[in-house]
């Protein structure tokens, strides 16, 4: 009997690897149009001009700005577990130097840390 690969894959990760795999180009003019949209704030955020957390709709699938984003610059498959910070803590922030994978606990610390002693913008 051969050994056979198993990998769980969810959604997002199949969808992510089609478009690394078929439809990177047009995925990274559509992140640079995106990022052509923002506006540079006075905390180095770029910023687009929405009142909550800007979203896409891409090959069939509505995802958030900064998630696309950071996949398609980073070339990064990530599944639906894995959420993207803001370091910046601005949700309406799509600098990708701003953007880091990690998990939902992750994100709560930096709420957390938020709260507790604020953002340093020197260390962004």
């Amino acid at each position: 009997m051969k050994d056979v690969d198993f990998s769980y894959q969810d959604s997002c990760e199949i969808w992510l690897q089609d478009i690394m795999e078929n439809h990177y180009e047009e995925a990274l003019l559509r992140a640079t149009s995106l990022l052509a949209q923002t506006v540079e704030d006075e905390n180095g955020c770029w910023v687009r001009p929405t009142k909550r957390r800007p979203k896409l709709r891409f090959r069939g699938r509505q995802v958030a700005a900064a998630r696309f984003i950071y996949c398609v610059r980073q070339r990064a498959v990530i599944g639906e577990a894995t959420v993207i910070r803001h370091r910046c803590h601005n949700e309406r922030c799509c600098n990708p130097s701003h953007l880091v994978p990690g998990t939902a606990a992750d994100n709560k610390r930096d709420d957390w840390d938020y709260w507790a002693n604020g953002v340093d913008y020197r260390l962004l």
